[in-house]
């Protein structure tokens, strides 16, 4: 009961409430943040083993990637043909798979790949070598390689008519898919469009 004249005392003060503090927003139309990739796995002894060897066997051979069951290499023009008869006769890979090309407007150049391998040798028979050269894209022309995979005539054929590289050297270098009477550049070249685009 208070006294009348008395001002009573102010009540005690709360105790601050216990709050997460509020995450900082990112400014708007700032982008999401991006995770760093997980490290490459680490590459098994006979694919570094493999990778040391075309490195230091094939002149001036830059390295692309390595994985475990699959390197790529890209090696200058003008060794090409000496880099195939090394990767077949020194490193065992006896057996072309596929020759594809792909165009690169941008850097004006185009570029002719290899994919290798050897089923028949247990320790081989799961890797797959790619090898590669790029070659000027206003004059594509590339060393056949036909005298070392023989499997390679059709393929570069498939290439020549679909991209326009001129294989030196094959022994049938003609259309192997499209019409005779074709009269457009080729069709797998980026500036290529389809008739009623």
């Amino acid at each position: 009961m208070s006294t009348p004249g008395r001002i009573p005392p102010p009540p005690p003060p709360r105790p601050p409430s216990i709050q997460s503090p509020t995450p900082a927003r990112p400014p708007q139309g700032s982008p999401p943040p991006v995770a760093a990739p997980p490290p490459p796995p680490e590459l098994p002894p006979r694919t570094k083993e493999l990778r040391d060897k075309l490195l230091q066997g094939i002149p001036g051979a830059k390295l692309d990637y390595a994985r475990p069951k699959r390197i790529k290499v890209t090696v200058p023009p003008a060794s090409a043909k000496e880099s195939a008869l090394f990767l077949r006769d020194s490193l065992g890979f006896d057996h072309l798979t596929l020759v594809g090309g792909t165009d690169y407007p941008a850097t004006k150049e185009m570029e002719v790949v290899y994919f290798v391998g050897s089923p028949l040798k247990p320790e081989l028979a799961d890797f797959v070598v790619l090898f590669s050269e790029r070659v000027p894209r206003d004059s594509p022309a590339a060393d056949s390689l036909c005298e070392v995979w023989p499997g390679a005539e059709y393929h570069e054929r498939e290439t020549f008519e679909m991209l326009g590289i001129d294989f030196k050297g094959h022994p049938d270098l003609r259309r192997l898919l499209l019409p005779e009477d074709w009269d457009d550049i080729p069709p797998l070249r980026k500036d290529y469009t389809s008739p009623g685009r």
